[in-house]
């Protein structure tokens, strides 16, 4: 059910995507400005993305249908869902005379835009910031990883490490041990 305080809204009905996929990329945009999630959804590599685009596009023609004074730089992606559709049922010929049941699955979309009380600046971060961020992350990810190669990871009290030879077949191949001339 939709808010009733929403700007505007628009949905999508039978996408012919299943649900679960539709999410993945519905969830990238909740919450975000209207900037951004096209931006976002312009450059995420999954085929569903396009068509969410162009169902937030809908929803920002609509916003400025109902009011001709809407400041788009503060709308923002309020609500986004994705319900499942009816699914069409397929047969696929299988061997032995069996069939194999296949379900094409539909999806609707559903985006909801607010209002924001000002307009949100896009903020960036200082050259210098950002990399002495990323130096510190990427220095406490190298340590991380020379720990676990090194053997020193965390390691529970009282257990003894597991041998890397179960049962006795290291060294012996595919065979198991068994040489066959």
């Amino acid at each position: 059910m939709l808010p009733q305080d929403l700007v505007a809204s628009a949905t999508l009905r039978y996408l012919g995507t299943s649900a679960q996929k539709a999410r993945l990329v519905v969830d990238l945009i909740r919450g975000r400005d209207v900037g951004e999630a096209i931006s976002t959804l312009r450059f995420t590599k999954k085929a569903v993305a396009s068509e969410i685009a162009g169902l937030l596009g809908s929803a920002v023609a609509n916003a400025h249908q109902k009011r001709q004074d809407i400041d788009v730089d503060r709308l923002f992606v309020r609500t986004a869902f994705v319900d499942g559709g009816p699914s069409m049922k397929r047969i696929q010929p299988a061997p032995m005379g069996r069939a194999f049941r296949i379900l094409k699955r539909v999806c609707h979309v559903t985006i909801g835009l607010g209002e924001r009380k000002e307009a949100v600046p896009a903020t960036r971060r200082a050259a210098g910031e950002g990399a002495k961020e990323a130096a510190g992350a990427a220095s406490g990810a190298k340590a991380a990883r020379a720990r676990r190669v090194a053997g020193g990871g965390a390691k529970a009290p009282g257990k003894a490490p597991v041998k890397a030879a179960a049962g006795g077949l290291a060294g012996r191949g595919r065979s198991g041990g068994k040489d066959r001339a």
